[in-house]
């Protein structure tokens, strides 16, 4: 026998539910399952799955704007509240908190030394703080209080800096698809010889990465300053 656990929706005080395989049903949370018929039990839509109850289409239509329960089914599986083991809350928790932890590495500095905090600082002070991680969150919704509570343990900044590149010209194309998928390109002048001059806009906490990435692909040979 399958096993099959519920995900809940709300919508105005009405409430929706379907039936799920766990397993896979949180692995499609966690964004490791794309394949939605892998995870539904059956396309069933239901006010109550316990005893079976089921919405009329005036009140699907209110709620989802289409009678389609293949595709509420998956609205539902989105937005909705899967109802956890013990052990999936663990694992869903833990996975939150990784990225929640590279969020913040990535976008706040210490701003002392305008660097990010290594992750084990960011950990501990999570801990510090005794902040608390909703599984069925996501990241966007929770980071205002958690930065908030990080703050007593740890100082966060959030900023930009902007940096004058230069690329020699053997790798400027190459550099050049790197530059604008990190940040915002302010400036760019080619030069006669082929190599690229520009004003890169990033995140302050971005930069170590961004210098790492340039480094790699250029041998060491770009040249990156921070405008002040």
């Amino acid at each position: 026998m399958v096993d099959v656990t519920v995900v809940r929706y709300s919508f105005e005080g009405e409430k929706f539910e379907i039936l799920v395989k766990p397993d896979p049903a949180l692995d499609y949370k966690l964004g490791k399952k794309k394949d939605v018929s892998a995870v539904l039990v059956s396309d069933e839509i239901y006010t109550d799955s316990g005893k079976g109850t089921k919405p009329g289409n005036e009140k699907l239509l209110k709620a989802f704007k289409t009678e389609d329960q293949a595709e509420i089914a998956q609205i539902i599986l989105q937005k909705g509240v899967l109802n956890l083991t013990t052990d999936q809350r663990r694992k869903m928790i833990d996975e939150k908190k990784k990225q929640i932890v590279q969020f913040i590495v990535k976008t706040y500095v210490d701003p002392k030394s305008h660097l990010p905090h290594p992750p084990i600082r960011v950990e501990q002070a999570m801990k510090d703080a005794r902040v608390s991680v909703d599984p069925q969150k996501s990241v966007d919704e929770q980071m205002q209080d958690i930065v908030e509570k990080l703050r007593s343990i740890i100082a966060l900044k959030s900023e930009n800096l902007q940096l004058e590149i230069i690329v020699p010209a053997q790798y400027a194309s190459q550099s050049y698809a790197v530059l604008k998928s990190v940040g915002s390109l302010k400036n760019e002048e080619w030069q006669n010889n082929g190599s690229l001059k520009a004003i890169l806009e990033i995140p302050a906490a971005a930069r170590p990465n961004v210098i790492d990435k340039l480094g790699s692909i250029t041998k060491g040979s770009a040249s990156v300053e921070v405008i002040k």
